[in-house]
């Protein structure tokens, strides 16, 4: 544990920090499952509305640096081709 203030001050921003990108994590990672289970389900309606949903949340997870806009670019266009098979 440190001693001075500001390092103090620091550990707890780090943990809020951390806690966080853990959830923002967590829920992009939900929203990814959900949209691969629909589209395990085959139906194209269900799909799209889990496609928007995943395509919002990759882009929010690129803002707040979570994921690097290149990954962030390839995890849409993965999506995008799987739903565009789908059809």
């Amino acid at each position: 544990m440190p001693n001075i203030k500001s390092s103090k001050k620091d550990v707890i921003t780090s943990k809020k920090s951390y806690e966080m990108n853990k959830a923002n994590k967590s829920e992009l990672k939900t929203n990814l499952k959900k949209f691969d289970a629909a589209l395990e389900s085959g139906d194209k309606t269900v799909a799209e509305a889990a496609y928007k949903q995943a395509v919002k949340s990759v882009d929010q997870a690129a803002l707040k640096g979570l994921l690097h806009k290149n990954n962030a670019a390839r995890k849409k266009s993965s999506m995008t081709l799987k739903l565009n098979k789908l059809a």
